[in-house]
């Protein structure tokens, strides 16, 4: 679907889970929305390899006969990736995670779960999404999956969220000493430094 120069996400988050809730940046402040459409869902499995290629094509002629269950998987993906913001964003600031939102991606589990099995491939096993083909949703499905190996994991303990007040994106912090605060330094981390020494400055006068 997309040339190779022509990525339209940020994959920073250091897991496909964390990578799905960024589609939506800004939170606090000015909403960037990356998945404005069924097909953007469909750009989104294809950077992340979360589906083959050849079932990308089919899944997009399958949305392009049901328009309107295209929007309605639109509609489920979006309620997906908030149920995830609430978990993650809970667990990084050590709340509570809200009832609802594990509901909801249980409830993806368990519909995913009739649709995967494990495969083979050379000395590796891996989790195989093909019998999913001709569903709409089936990009949603890896999500969840990893929603859930990722909160059944050690690696938890390393997720965190940007420090940047208008950002709130999530992801694992992989340094050696744990102190990464933003998301990405190049963009939050230089702008947040910025507001502060302005802040700074602004107080001294």
């Amino acid at each position: 679907m997309t040339g190779q120069n022509s990525k339209r996400f940020d994959l920073s988050g250091g897991d496909l889970a964390l990578d799905f809730v960024n589609t939506l940046g800004g939170r606090t402040n000015d909403p960037k929305e990356r998945l404005a459409n069924y097909d953007a869902l469909l750009f989104f499995a294809e950077e992340t390899k979360t589906l083959p290629r050849g079932r990308i094509g089919a899944l997009l002629e399958q949305s392009v006969r049901t328009p309107g269950l295209a929007v309605t998987v639109l509609q489920e993906a979006i309620a997906l990736r908030g149920a995830l913001f609430e978990i993650f964003s809970a667990v990084a600031e050590r709340r509570v995670v809200p009832d609802k939102a594990l509901s909801k991606l249980n409830w993806n589990l368990m519909e995913g779960a009739s649709f995967v099995r494990l495969t083979q491939q050379g000395r590796r096993f891996e989790w195989d999404w093909s019998v999913s083909n001709q569903r709409l949703n089936a990009m949603l499905w890896p999500v969840a999956r990893a929603a859930a190996d990722l909160l059944t994991s050690e690696d938890l303990s390393k997720l965190r969220m940007c420090a940047a007040d208008d950002c709130a994106w999530l992801f694992l912090d992989t340094t050696r000493n744990r102190k990464r605060r933003w998301c990405d330094m190049k963009t939050c981390g230089n702008r947040d430094k910025a507001r502060r020494y302005y802040e700074r400055v602004r107080e001294g006068d």
